[in-house]
């Protein structure tokens, strides 16, 4: 049985691996050895056994009885799975969000909005998208236009489905010749939500997620050998 103390070891090395895996510091393929993990992060290796285990239900994380962990490849199909299930999940989500959210809802959007249009003005020309702030807003906007949804669990789903989209994004966004400006999406977007027309919205939602599959897809075949 867990103790508090060990459920927060193990929470403690679950969000500093994940991080590093989305944000490609431990590189698609990676051997995860659980002793030299340990050193790294300064936590004994039952936390981190725990949280590799917990990783590879999310899907960035590969177990196997013979060869112990590795980070979870990419590959094109992967990733277009992981587009048509956000497809699916946000665009109904977001309906709902739009059905069920009051006057505070479209304060947290807007402030959500702002508060990505700000970073984006501090950064400039930098590469947004290889920026943590960004990120987090970037993530923090998506989710405050579905926060009005009911349902924790397809919200959860969500959660994760992004997470496994961002590393990605940050894969391909290091090998990107020309950055993807996405400033004037998320403003339409934010638009259209606000203004209640939900299947205008949705569809413009889906567009946006699938924007990235070709593009990434192209970096991903290009790269193809470093993939495996």
């Amino acid at each position: 049985m867990q103790t508090p103390q060990s459920s927060s070891l193990i929470e403690v090395a679950l969000q500093q691996m994940k991080r590093s895996i989305i944000c490609c510091e431990l590189a698609p393929g990676e051997k995860l050895k659980v002793a030299e993990l340990s050193k790294s992060y300064g936590l004994s290796s039952s936390p981190i056994r725990e949280a590799l285990n917990r990783l590879a239900q999310e899907g960035i994380v590969e177990a196997s009885e013979n060869k112990g962990f590795r980070v979870a490849g990419l590959s094109v199909g992967d990733f277009e799975q992981i587009t048509r299930l956000r497809c699916l999940l946000e665009g109904e989500a977001l309906a709902d969000s739009i059905r069920c959210g009051d006057d505070a809802w479209e304060a947290d959007v807007l402030g959500a909005y702002h508060r990505l249009g700000v970073v984006e003005k501090k950064l400039g020309s930098i590469g947004v998208v290889l920026d943590d702030d960004w990120s987090s807003r970037h993530k923090a906007f998506h989710f405050a236009l579905m926060s009005a949804c009911p349902s924790p669990l397809m919200l959860g789903m969500i959660d994760s489905l992004f997470d496994r989209a961002e590393r990605y994004r940050r894969f391909c966004a290091l090998r990107r010749k020309v950055e993807r400006r996405k400033g004037d999406e998320h403003k339409r977007l934010m638009e259209t939500v606000l203004a209640r027309d939900s299947e205008k919205a949705v569809s413009m939602l889906r567009e946006h997620i699938q924007g990235t599959l070709a593009r990434t897809s192209d970096i991903l075949l290009q790269h193809h050998s470093t993939l495996q």
